[in-house]
Protein backbone atom coordinates (compact mmCIF):
# COMPACT_ATOMS: atom_id res chain seq x y z
CA UNK A 1 0.00 0.00 0.00
CA UNK A 2 3.07 2.63 0.72
CA UNK A 3 4.56 1.54 -2.55
CA UNK A 4 1.19 2.08 -4.48
CA UNK A 5 1.05 5.41 -2.43
CA UNK A 6 4.46 6.39 -3.50
CA UNK A 7 3.93 5.80 -6.72
CA UNK A 8 0.84 7.77 -7.01
CA UNK A 9 2.63 10.88 -5.58
CA UNK A 10 5.23 10.66 -7.98
CA UNK A 11 3.06 10.60 -10.96
CA UNK A 12 1.25 13.37 -9.28
CA UNK A 13 4.36 15.52 -8.70
CA UNK A 14 5.32 15.03 -12.28
CA UNK A 15 1.92 15.97 -13.47
CA UNK A 16 2.19 18.98 -11.35
CA UNK A 17 5.85 20.32 -12.55
CA UNK A 18 5.05 19.25 -16.21
CA UNK A 19 2.04 21.63 -15.69
CA UNK A 20 3.81 24.75 -14.22
CA UNK A 21 6.68 24.33 -16.91
CA UNK A 22 3.83 24.55 -19.82
CA UNK A 23 2.30 27.78 -18.02
CA UNK A 24 6.27 29.23 -17.49
CA UNK A 25 6.64 28.50 -21.46
CA UNK A 26 3.42 30.27 -22.26
CA UNK A 27 4.16 32.91 -20.44
CA UNK A 28 8.13 33.34 -21.84
CA UNK A 29 6.75 33.16 -25.34
CA UNK A 30 4.10 36.11 -24.41
CA UNK A 31 6.60 37.65 -23.75
CA UNK A 32 8.67 37.11 -26.27
CA UNK A 33 5.59 38.17 -28.67
CA UNK A 34 5.11 41.56 -27.28
CA UNK A 35 8.97 42.39 -27.87
CA UNK A 36 8.54 41.52 -31.53
CA UNK A 37 5.60 43.69 -32.27
CA UNK A 38 6.97 46.66 -30.88
CA UNK A 39 9.18 46.58 -34.20
CA UNK A 40 6.89 43.92 -36.56
CA UNK A 41 5.16 46.38 -39.26
CA UNK A 42 2.13 44.31 -38.85
CA UNK A 43 0.74 43.57 -35.19
CA UNK A 44 -0.50 40.29 -34.53
CA UNK A 45 -1.81 41.49 -31.12
CA UNK A 46 -5.42 40.64 -32.19
CA UNK A 47 -4.62 37.47 -33.11
CA UNK A 48 -3.39 36.78 -29.59
CA UNK A 49 -4.41 33.97 -27.69
CA UNK A 50 -4.16 33.69 -24.45
CA UNK A 51 -3.70 30.93 -22.00
CA UNK A 52 -7.44 30.88 -20.42
CA UNK A 53 -8.89 31.27 -24.15
CA UNK A 54 -6.77 27.94 -24.93
CA UNK A 55 -8.03 26.01 -21.83
CA UNK A 56 -11.23 26.74 -22.77
CA UNK A 57 -10.81 25.33 -26.14
CA UNK A 58 -9.57 22.17 -25.12
CA UNK A 59 -12.01 22.15 -22.57
CA UNK A 60 -14.71 22.66 -25.15
CA UNK A 61 -12.80 19.83 -27.41
CA UNK A 62 -13.31 17.11 -24.52
CA UNK A 63 -16.64 18.37 -24.41
CA UNK A 64 -17.48 17.79 -27.80
CA UNK A 65 -15.58 14.77 -27.73
CA UNK A 66 -17.96 13.05 -24.89
CA UNK A 67 -21.20 14.54 -26.79
CA UNK A 68 -20.08 11.98 -29.79
CA UNK A 69 -20.63 8.92 -26.95
CA UNK A 70 -23.17 10.48 -25.00
CA UNK A 71 -25.86 11.30 -28.44
CA UNK A 72 -25.88 6.99 -28.06
CA UNK A 73 -27.76 7.12 -25.25
CA UNK A 74 -31.50 8.25 -26.05
CA UNK A 75 -32.45 8.57 -22.26
CA UNK A 76 -29.37 11.60 -22.34
CA UNK A 77 -30.58 12.96 -25.19
CA UNK A 78 -34.02 13.39 -23.86
CA UNK A 79 -32.24 14.37 -20.57
CA UNK A 80 -30.49 17.03 -22.59
CA UNK A 81 -33.22 18.86 -24.50
CA UNK A 82 -34.20 19.89 -20.35
CA UNK A 83 -31.26 22.06 -21.08
CA UNK A 84 -31.95 23.98 -23.96
CA UNK A 85 -33.99 26.71 -21.84
CA UNK A 86 -30.50 27.93 -21.20
CA UNK A 87 -29.29 28.50 -24.40
CA UNK A 88 -29.67 32.42 -25.80
CA UNK A 89 -30.85 32.69 -29.38
CA UNK A 90 -26.92 33.83 -30.53
CA UNK A 91 -25.70 30.39 -29.02
CA UNK A 92 -28.12 28.09 -30.41
CA UNK A 93 -25.80 27.43 -33.59
CA UNK A 94 -23.03 27.22 -31.02
CA UNK A 95 -24.03 25.26 -28.35
CA UNK A 96 -26.16 21.71 -27.10
CA UNK A 97 -28.27 20.52 -24.19
CA UNK A 98 -25.47 17.68 -24.74
CA UNK A 99 -22.76 19.84 -24.04
CA UNK A 100 -24.08 20.74 -20.52
CA UNK A 101 -24.69 17.03 -19.70
CA UNK A 102 -20.79 16.65 -20.65
CA UNK A 103 -19.92 19.20 -18.84
CA UNK A 104 -21.46 18.16 -15.91
CA UNK A 105 -19.45 14.77 -16.38
CA UNK A 106 -16.51 16.66 -16.87
CA UNK A 107 -16.68 18.67 -14.04
CA UNK A 108 -17.48 15.11 -11.71
CA UNK A 109 -14.75 13.75 -13.19
CA UNK A 110 -12.19 15.95 -12.41
CA UNK A 111 -13.69 16.60 -8.60
CA UNK A 112 -13.10 13.09 -7.97
CA UNK A 113 -9.32 12.94 -8.90
CA UNK A 114 -8.96 15.94 -7.01
CA UNK A 115 -9.88 14.07 -3.77
CA UNK A 116 -7.82 11.47 -5.31
CA UNK A 117 -5.05 13.43 -5.23
CA UNK A 118 -6.23 15.24 -1.32
CA UNK A 119 -6.44 11.75 -0.14
CA UNK A 120 -2.91 10.61 -1.84
CA UNK A 121 -1.18 13.67 -0.39
CA UNK A 122 -2.64 13.41 3.03
CA UNK A 123 -1.28 9.72 3.55
CA UNK A 124 -5.14 9.00 3.88
CA UNK A 125 -7.19 5.83 3.22
CA UNK A 126 -8.65 6.63 -0.32
CA UNK A 127 -12.35 6.16 0.69
CA UNK A 128 -14.89 5.59 -2.13
CA UNK A 129 -17.11 7.66 0.01
CA UNK A 130 -15.60 10.24 -0.49
CA UNK A 131 -15.05 9.84 -4.12
CA UNK A 132 -18.83 8.87 -4.92
CA UNK A 133 -19.55 12.40 -2.89
CA UNK A 134 -17.16 14.52 -4.93
CA UNK A 135 -18.90 12.95 -7.94
CA UNK A 136 -22.55 13.74 -6.78
CA UNK A 137 -21.36 17.38 -5.88
CA UNK A 138 -19.84 17.98 -9.30
CA UNK A 139 -22.62 16.18 -11.15
CA UNK A 140 -25.41 18.47 -9.46
CA UNK A 141 -23.37 21.51 -8.92
CA UNK A 142 -23.91 22.89 -12.53
CA UNK A 143 -27.49 22.22 -12.58
CA UNK A 144 -27.70 24.68 -8.98
CA UNK A 145 -25.57 26.99 -10.98
CA UNK A 146 -27.61 27.22 -13.91
CA UNK A 147 -31.13 27.09 -11.73
CA UNK A 148 -30.01 30.61 -9.97
CA UNK A 149 -29.07 31.49 -13.25
CA UNK A 150 -31.86 30.81 -14.87
CA UNK A 151 -34.51 32.12 -11.98
CA UNK A 152 -32.49 35.71 -12.30
CA UNK A 153 -33.14 35.80 -15.66
CA UNK A 154 -37.01 34.79 -15.36
CA UNK A 155 -37.16 37.45 -12.92
CA UNK A 156 -35.95 40.13 -15.20
CA UNK A 157 -38.52 38.57 -18.10
CA UNK A 158 -41.31 39.32 -15.57
CA UNK A 159 -39.88 42.12 -15.27
CA UNK A 160 -39.53 43.82 -19.08
CA UNK A 161 -42.76 41.66 -19.49
CA UNK A 162 -44.59 44.87 -19.16
CA UNK A 163 -43.16 46.61 -21.21
CA UNK A 164 -43.20 44.20 -24.08
CA UNK A 165 -47.05 44.38 -23.91
CA UNK A 166 -47.24 48.15 -23.78
CA UNK A 167 -44.91 48.35 -27.05
CA UNK A 168 -47.24 45.78 -28.62
CA UNK A 169 -50.54 47.36 -27.68
CA UNK A 170 -49.35 50.53 -28.82
CA UNK A 171 -48.11 48.93 -31.95
CA UNK A 172 -51.36 47.34 -32.72
CA UNK A 173 -53.65 50.73 -32.10
CA UNK A 174 -50.82 52.63 -34.22
CA UNK A 175 -51.89 50.14 -37.10
CA UNK A 176 -49.34 47.11 -37.27
CA UNK A 177 -50.20 43.71 -37.11
CA UNK A 178 -48.44 40.95 -34.74
CA UNK A 179 -45.21 39.94 -36.88
CA UNK A 180 -44.66 44.12 -36.80
CA UNK A 181 -45.40 44.59 -32.73
CA UNK A 182 -43.35 41.49 -32.20
CA UNK A 183 -40.17 43.03 -34.45
CA UNK A 184 -40.39 46.46 -32.81
CA UNK A 185 -40.23 44.44 -28.96
CA UNK A 186 -37.16 42.80 -30.02
CA UNK A 187 -35.65 45.60 -31.67
CA UNK A 188 -36.29 48.11 -28.71
CA UNK A 189 -35.80 46.13 -25.55
CA UNK A 190 -32.64 44.35 -24.50
CA UNK A 191 -31.77 41.78 -21.89
CA UNK A 192 -33.07 38.30 -21.76
CA UNK A 193 -36.68 39.45 -23.07
CA UNK A 194 -35.15 40.71 -26.46
CA UNK A 195 -33.96 37.04 -26.70
CA UNK A 196 -36.59 35.40 -26.43
CA UNK A 197 -38.95 37.77 -28.39
CA UNK A 198 -36.38 37.00 -30.92
CA UNK A 199 -36.85 33.16 -30.66
CA UNK A 200 -40.92 33.76 -31.01
CA UNK A 201 -40.13 36.18 -34.18
CA UNK A 202 -38.32 33.43 -35.23
CA UNK A 203 -41.09 31.30 -34.89
CA UNK A 204 -43.68 33.40 -36.58
CA UNK A 205 -41.48 33.41 -39.45
CA UNK A 206 -41.83 29.67 -39.91
CA UNK A 207 -45.74 29.79 -39.72
CA UNK A 208 -46.38 28.29 -36.54
CA UNK A 209 -50.21 30.04 -34.77
CA UNK A 210 -50.28 32.80 -32.52
CA UNK A 211 -50.95 30.89 -29.82
CA UNK A 212 -48.94 27.82 -29.67
CA UNK A 213 -45.96 30.94 -30.68
CA UNK A 214 -46.88 32.26 -27.13
CA UNK A 215 -47.52 28.97 -25.50
CA UNK A 216 -43.59 27.54 -26.78
CA UNK A 217 -42.67 30.94 -24.72
CA UNK A 218 -44.29 30.14 -21.93
CA UNK A 219 -42.70 26.45 -21.80
CA UNK A 220 -39.39 28.06 -21.56
CA UNK A 221 -40.16 30.78 -19.28
CA UNK A 222 -42.46 29.43 -16.44
CA UNK A 223 -44.19 32.62 -15.78
CA UNK A 224 -47.81 33.26 -14.76
CA UNK A 225 -47.79 36.01 -16.61
CA UNK A 226 -46.50 34.29 -19.95
CA UNK A 227 -49.31 31.43 -19.05
CA UNK A 228 -52.30 34.65 -18.86
CA UNK A 229 -51.16 35.57 -22.34
CA UNK A 230 -51.30 32.41 -23.86
CA UNK A 231 -54.61 31.33 -22.64
CA UNK A 232 -56.07 35.04 -23.79
CA UNK A 233 -53.90 34.78 -27.10
CA UNK A 234 -55.43 30.90 -27.40
CA UNK A 235 -59.31 32.08 -26.91
CA UNK A 236 -58.42 34.77 -29.43
CA UNK A 237 -57.53 32.07 -32.12
CA UNK A 238 -60.10 29.73 -31.52
CA UNK A 239 -63.71 32.57 -31.31
CA UNK A 240 -62.34 35.65 -32.88
CA UNK A 241 -61.92 38.97 -31.52
CA UNK A 242 -60.58 42.60 -30.84
CA UNK A 243 -56.58 42.01 -30.56
CA UNK A 244 -55.79 45.27 -29.25
CA UNK A 245 -58.72 44.99 -26.67
CA UNK A 246 -57.25 41.93 -25.37
CA UNK A 247 -53.81 43.30 -25.38
CA UNK A 248 -55.38 46.30 -23.54
CA UNK A 249 -57.04 43.53 -20.64
CA UNK A 250 -53.65 42.27 -20.66
CA UNK A 251 -51.61 45.17 -20.43
CA UNK A 252 -54.09 46.31 -17.25
CA UNK A 253 -54.03 42.57 -15.97
CA UNK A 254 -50.14 42.60 -15.86
CA UNK A 255 -49.82 46.39 -14.32
CA UNK A 256 -52.41 45.73 -11.43
CA UNK A 257 -50.60 42.97 -10.66
CA UNK A 258 -47.24 44.40 -10.84
CA UNK A 259 -48.59 47.40 -8.10
CA UNK A 260 -49.93 44.57 -5.99
CA UNK A 261 -46.63 42.97 -5.94
CA UNK A 262 -44.78 45.73 -4.82
CA UNK A 263 -47.45 46.76 -2.30
CA UNK A 264 -47.17 43.31 -0.56
CA UNK A 265 -43.12 43.13 -0.94
CA UNK A 266 -43.18 46.34 1.40
CA UNK A 267 -45.66 44.14 3.94
CA UNK A 268 -44.00 41.23 3.57
CA UNK A 269 -40.22 42.83 4.11
CA UNK A 270 -40.04 41.38 7.18
CA UNK A 271 -40.92 37.62 6.84
CA UNK A 272 -38.41 37.24 3.72
CA UNK A 273 -36.05 38.97 6.57
CA UNK A 274 -36.71 36.14 9.01
CA UNK A 275 -36.64 33.42 6.36
CA UNK A 276 -32.92 34.03 4.95
CA UNK A 277 -31.97 34.44 8.81
CA UNK A 278 -33.72 31.33 9.85
CA UNK A 279 -31.94 29.30 6.57
CA UNK A 280 -28.42 30.98 7.25
CA UNK A 281 -28.47 30.10 10.53
CA UNK A 282 -27.69 26.66 10.99
CA UNK A 283 -25.30 26.94 7.78
CA UNK A 284 -23.33 29.55 10.01
CA UNK A 285 -23.37 27.29 12.91
CA UNK A 286 -21.65 24.89 10.94
CA UNK A 287 -19.23 26.95 9.56
CA UNK A 288 -18.28 28.50 13.15
CA UNK A 289 -17.84 24.89 14.41
CA UNK A 290 -15.67 23.66 11.22
CA UNK A 291 -13.41 27.05 12.41
CA UNK A 292 -13.08 26.21 15.81
CA UNK A 293 -12.42 22.34 15.29
CA UNK A 294 -11.92 21.26 11.40
CA UNK A 295 -12.39 17.67 11.87
CA UNK A 296 -15.60 17.69 14.42
CA UNK A 297 -17.67 16.50 11.22
CA UNK A 298 -15.02 13.80 9.99
CA UNK A 299 -17.07 10.52 11.96
CA UNK A 300 -19.66 11.59 9.61
CA UNK A 301 -17.44 10.63 6.16
CA UNK A 302 -15.60 7.79 8.13
CA UNK A 303 -18.08 4.27 7.97
CA UNK A 304 -21.24 4.25 5.94
CA UNK A 305 -23.53 4.48 8.79
CA UNK A 306 -21.76 8.60 9.35
CA UNK A 307 -22.12 9.24 5.54
CA UNK A 308 -26.01 7.87 5.72
CA UNK A 309 -26.41 10.08 9.15
CA UNK A 310 -24.75 13.23 7.00
CA UNK A 311 -27.28 12.57 4.06
CA UNK A 312 -30.52 12.31 6.75
CA UNK A 313 -29.51 15.50 8.07
CA UNK A 314 -29.44 17.09 4.87
CA UNK A 315 -32.84 15.78 3.69
CA UNK A 316 -33.85 17.25 7.05
CA UNK A 317 -32.33 20.71 6.40
CA UNK A 318 -33.82 20.67 2.78
CA UNK A 319 -37.52 19.86 4.50
CA UNK A 320 -36.76 22.70 7.31
CA UNK A 321 -36.20 24.86 4.40
CA UNK A 322 -39.26 24.34 2.40
CA UNK A 323 -41.28 24.15 5.52
CA UNK A 324 -40.31 27.58 6.71
CA UNK A 325 -40.87 29.11 3.33
CA UNK A 326 -44.16 27.19 3.22
CA UNK A 327 -45.14 28.91 6.48
CA UNK A 328 -44.24 32.67 5.83
CA UNK A 329 -44.87 32.68 2.00
CA UNK A 330 -48.05 35.11 1.42
CA UNK A 331 -49.79 33.73 -1.95
CA UNK A 332 -52.08 36.00 -4.41
CA UNK A 333 -54.81 34.60 -5.46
Amino acid sequence: MNGYLMLSRIIILFLIFAIIFFLIREVRSLKYQKRINTFALISIRDREKSIFDSLLFHIWSIVRTLNKGFEKSAVLKRYSKTYEKYIAFEEKELKSGMDYISLKFLIAFFLMILSFITSVFQIAKISIIHLFLAFIVGLFTPDLILMLKFKKKQKRIEDDLLKAIIIMNNSFKSGRNIMQAVEIVKNELDGPIRDEFKKIYMDMTYGLELDVVFHRFYDRVKLEDAKYITSSLTLLNRTGGNIIRVFGSIEKSIFDKKKLQNEMKSLTASSILVFRVLVLLPILFTLFILFMNPTYFNSFFETPYGFLTFLLILILYILYVITIKKVLKVKME
